[in-house]
C-alpha cells in the first residue's frame, strides 16, 4: 500500500528475503506516519484521494489506523501480502492507480504533498507468527473477526541479542495455556523481518470496542502462580523493552477487500456527508391596503 511507495514515489524497492526466513504467505506490509500537528486536515484529504483513486481503478487495499493512546498524531496503514513479489504488484497497482485518476504529474505532486504533511514515517515488514498466536481465527472466521473490530492494540516488543529461542519458547507456553482457557481472547504475535532494529515482534489484540479490554484475564491467571514466575524471569532476561499502542480503525483511508468490507458494509462504506442549505424565508405578504401607500 502506502509504505515504500511514498519514501520512494514511483522507485520500487527490491526486497531481499533474509537467510533465516523461508516461509512464505501470511506477510504484513505496515507504513507509520508520524504526521505534523497542524497538517492533520490536509494529511486525511490526500488519504481520501488516494483510497478515491485506488478504488476506481482498482489499486492496492489496506486497513488505516489512527492512535487513541500512545505516540500522536500517528497513523498506521496494513496491507496483507501473500510474498515478497506481491509487494511489487501492489506497489504497481498503487502508482498505476493514482496515474490514471490523476495523471503522472498529478501523482507525483500528490506523493510530495502527502510526503510534506509527515515529521517522520517507517516502513515495515512483518511475518505472521501462527505457532506463537493464540486462538488466532481462519477462513472466513478471520475475515469477519477483522471486519467487525472498531480498535487494535499492539505491543511492540524488543528481543535481547542472544534471546530469540527463549522469548518464543515462552510464547508458545503463553499460547498453549491461553488456548485451554476458556475466557481469552484471540492474541495474534508477529515479527519484523525488514525495516526494524534487532529482532521485534509485535503482540496485538483487536476488540468492537473499548469495553472488550475490560474483565480479560491476566497473564498471571492464565499461566497460573509458578507459570506466571517463569514468565516475568524469561521476559526479564530475554526483553529488551516494550511500547504499547492502541489504534482506532479509520473507514475513511481505509480501502478493505470486498470481504472484510461485507462484514460491516455500514462501518467500512460510510455515507458521505450531504450539506443541506437552509432555504430562504419567503418575504410576507403586504396587504394591499399598504402596498398602495408606498
Amino acid at each position: 500500500m502506502l509504505p515504500r511507495i511514498f519514501a520512494a514515489l514511483a522507485v520500487f524497492v527490491c526486497l531481499v528475503a533474509p537467510v533465516a526466513v523461508h516461509a512464505q504467505g501470511d506477510y504484513l506490509d505496515v507504513y507509520i506516519a508520524n504526521v505534523k500537528p497542524e497538517k492533520i486536515a490536509d494529511f486525511e484529504a490526500l488519504g481520501k484521494k488516494i483510497v478515491d483513486a485506488n478504488r476506481r481503478f482498482n489499486g492496492d487495499r489496506w486497513l488505516a489506523m489512527e492512535s487513541l493512546y500512545g505516540q500522536g498524531y500517528t497513523y498506521v496503514f496494513i496491507s496483507n501480502r501473500q510474498d515478497y513479489a506481491d509487494t511489487d504488484k501492489a506497489s504497481a497497482a498503487f502508482l498505476g492507480a493514482l496515474a490514471k485518476a490523476y495523471g503522472q504529474d498529478g501523482a507525483e505532486k500528490m506523493l510530495h504533498a502527502w510526503d510534506s504533511c509527515l515529521l517522520s514515517s517507517r516502513s515495515e515488514l512483518r511475518k505472521r507468527r501462527r505457532d506463537l498466536s493464540r486462538k488466532m481465527p481462519e477462513g472466513a472466521d478471520y475475515v469477519k473477526f477483522v471486519g467487525e473490530s472498531r480498535l487494535l492494540r499492539t505491543t511492540e516488543v524488543h528481543i535481547r541479542p542472544g534471546r530469540v529461542a527463549d522469548f518464543e519458547a515462552l510464547m508458545k507456553d503463553v499460547k498453549t495455556a491461553g488456548e485451554q482457557a476458556a475466557n481469552t481472547q484471540p492474541l495474534l504475535v508477529s515479527q519484523v523481518i525488514e525495516g526494524g532494529n534487532g529482532t521485534i515482534f509485535y503482540v496485538t489484540s483487536l476488540r468492537p470496542s473499548l469495553g472488550g479490554f475490560d474483565k480479560n484475564p491476566t497473564t498471571r491467571e492464565i499461566l497460573g502462580d509458578e507459570g506466571y514466575k517463569k514468565f516475568l524471569q524469561v521476559s526479564a532476561d530475554s526483553v529488551e523493552s516494550t511500547d504499547s499502542s492502541l489504534y482506532r480503525f479509520s473507514a475513511e483511508l481505509s480501502l478493505p477487500t470486498q470481504e472484510v468490507m461485507a462484514a460491516a458494509p455500514d462501518f467500512w462504506q460510510p455515507k458521505p456527508v450531504v450539506a443541506h442549505t437552509a432555504k430562504p424565508k419567503a418575504s410576507p405578504v403586504q396587504p394591499a391596503a399598504q402596498i398602495t401607500k408606498q
